[in-house]
């Protein structure tokens, strides 16, 4: 009973968190000028329009859909998310796209994989994929960085692509490390994306590794 409790609670504690996410970054969204929106995110080949609109595709789509388009991609699940975003980003106002978070923050949807704890984890980071991209100072609260820290596992590194070998991940804002090997330093936020295979703007990290998870600059 007392671990049943304690699950529900937890529970509560991320599905607020989700709630809370979304409607910031819904905020967030709609005070982006228009060139903001087509600015590379740190997603490959995908601008802030099309991250926001695979932010919402787990609401807008039924699973009867979500097979349909994932049959057309002959099962490869990379392929069919990343036609389905660039598809509705040029189908649906900017303004529509900040609704779809807004309107679905208390949504149940989660991943297929990894629950809510996952559910959590694609909103932040694919919010921090557009703040960090555009040069934004947005601060994701302690308290969700820490469920998705807490979270973070070999299979996360696997599922993203992540390299870590030889490498530590140590927080410089928060009592959190990862891995063992030659010290990587950044924010917790920082060293979050790098758990979830993204490479950074030049600056960001410290320690001899850093430029290995640096990502080339943005092209004029």
């Amino acid at each position: 009973m007392e671990n049943t409790t304690a699950r529900k609670g937890k529970n509560t504690q991320v599905r607020a968190a989700i709630a809370a996410e979304r409607r910031e970054l819904a905020d967030l969204l709609d005070s982006l000028r228009a060139d903001q929106w087509g600015r590379q995110s740190l997603c490959a080949g995908w601008r802030v329009r099309e991250v926001a609109a695979h932010m919402s595709m787990g609401f807008r789509l039924s699973l009867p859909a979500t097979l349909r388009e994932l049959a057309a991609a002959r099962g490869n699940l990379h392929r069919m998310t990343d036609r389905v975003a660039r598809r509705d980003a040029a189908a649906h106002s900017t303004t529509a796209l900040a609704a779809f978070l807004r309107d679905n923050a208390d949504h149940p949807w989660t991943p297929p994989v990894g629950g809510l704890a996952a559910a959590l984890g694609h909103d932040v980071v694919h919010g921090l994929d557009i703040t960090v991209a555009l040069g934004l100072d947005r601060h994701v609260p302690e308290e969700r960085l820490r469920i998705l820290l807490d979270a973070v596992r070999p299979g996360t590194l696997k599922f993203f692509g992540a390299d870590l070998d030889g490498v530590r991940l140590c927080a410089e804002d928060l009592d959190w490390s990862y891995g063992s090997g030659v010290p990587v330093f950044g924010t917790a936020q920082d060293l979050l994306l790098l758990a979830y295979g993204r490479g950074l703007p030049d600056g960001r990290l410290r320690g001899a590794p850093a430029n290995r998870f640096t990502r080339p600059a943005e092209k004029a």
